[in-house]
C-alpha cells in the first residue's frame, strides 16, 4: 500500500483522473458502482423502514457513496483529508455538508446528528496503513455508539480470497496492490465493537476480463447475478460488509 496516499489525492489532476477515468461510464469500477448502488439503496429501504438515516461518509473522496444514497437519507456529511477531493465532490453534485479533516492525530469528531445513522467507508482500507484503518473504524464507533444507532458499510476492493489473488506475485512490491481477507476485516471491525451482519460481493471476475470483448459479456452477466443474489460473494474481488455496533470498547 502507499504511504503517501493522502498526499497523492491533494493533486487536482489525480482527482480528475479518479473521477473521469477510473469511474468512466464503461469502466470496471463503474460497473461495480452500479451494482453497489442497487444493493445499497435496497439496504437503506430495508434497514431503515420508519425513519431515513443520516449518512456519514468517511474518506468520502468525490462523494460516490453520497451520490449513491441521495434521496434515501435525511442528510449527509462527507469527511476527507483532501481539499481537492471535497471540491470535486461539490462540483459533481454530492449533496452533503463536506468537512476537511486532519490526516493524523486524534480521531475526528463526527458532526452531531440524530439517530439512525449510516456510516460508509469506500475504497480506503487497501490504500492506507493499519493505523489509518483503525482511525476510520474508530470514527465510525463515535457515530454508532450502540446497536440501535444504525449501520456501518465498509468496502474491501481487494479480497484475498478472489481471483485477483492469483496475480499477487506479479504485483509484489507494487504500492497500489494490497489485499485483505474476510477474517482481517472482521477482526478490524471487532476491535471497535462491530459485528458483521451481512456481506455482499460485486465482481467475481477481475478487471482484465472486462477488457476482452469475448469475455466481457459473460463476466458482466455473472457479476450482475452475484451482486443481485449474493451467490459466490465470498470469492468476489469487491465486497461490502454491513456491520452493527454490538459492544462497547474501552
Amino acid at each position: 500500500m502507499r504511504a503517501d496516499y493522502t498526499e497523492i489525492f491533494q493533486d487536482e489532476a489525480t482527482v480528475e483522473k479518479y473521477e473521469h477515468v477510473v469511474y468512466a461510464p464503461d469502466s470496471y469500477a463503474s460497473a461495480i458502482n452500479r451494482r453497489q448502488r442497487a444493493y445499497l439503496r435496497r439496504l437503506a429501504k430495508r434497514a431503515f423502514p420508519y425513519r431515513r438515516p443520516v449518512q456519514h461518509d468517511f474518506a468520502c473522496g468525490t462523494g460516490r457513496a453520497i451520490r449513491i444514497l441521495h434521496g434515501l437519507v435525511r442528510g449527509a456529511h462527507g469527511y476527507d483529508t483532501s481539499a481537492a477531493m471535497l471540491a470535486k465532490a461539490e462540483e459533481v453534485g454530492a449533496y452533503a455538508d463536506l468537512h476537511l479533516v486532519e490526516a493524523e492525530g486524534d480521531v475526528p469528531d463526527p458532526e452531531p446528528t440524530e439517530v439512525p445513522a449510516l456510516v460508509t467507508i469506500f475504497r480506503l482500507l487497501l490504500n492506507v496503513d493499519a493505523e489509518v484503518r483503525e482511525r476510520a473504524i474508530a470514527f465510525s464507533a463515535k457515530v454508532l455508539p450502540n446497536y440501535d444507532a444504525g449501520l456501518l458499510v465498509v468496502e474491501n476492493h481487494g479480497n484475498r480470497h478472489s481471483l485477483r489473488h492469483l496475480r499477487h506475485h506479479r504485483h509484489a512490491g507494487s504500492p497500489w496492490f494490497a489485499e485483505l481477507d474476510h477474517t482481517e476485516v472482521a477482526e478490524l471491525l471487532d476491535r471497535h465493537g462491530f459485528t458483521i451482519v451481512e456481506q455482499r460481493g460485486f465482481a467475481l471476475f477481475t478487471q482484465g476480463w472486462y477488457g476482452r470483448r469475448g469475455l466481457r459479456t459473460v463476466a458482466k452477466a455473472v457479476d450482475d447475478l452475484v451482486a443481485r443474489t449474493g451467490w459466490g460473494g465470498r470469492w468476489a474481488v469487491n465486497v461490502l460488509y454491513v456491520a452493527r455496533r454490538t459492544r462497547p470498547v474501552d
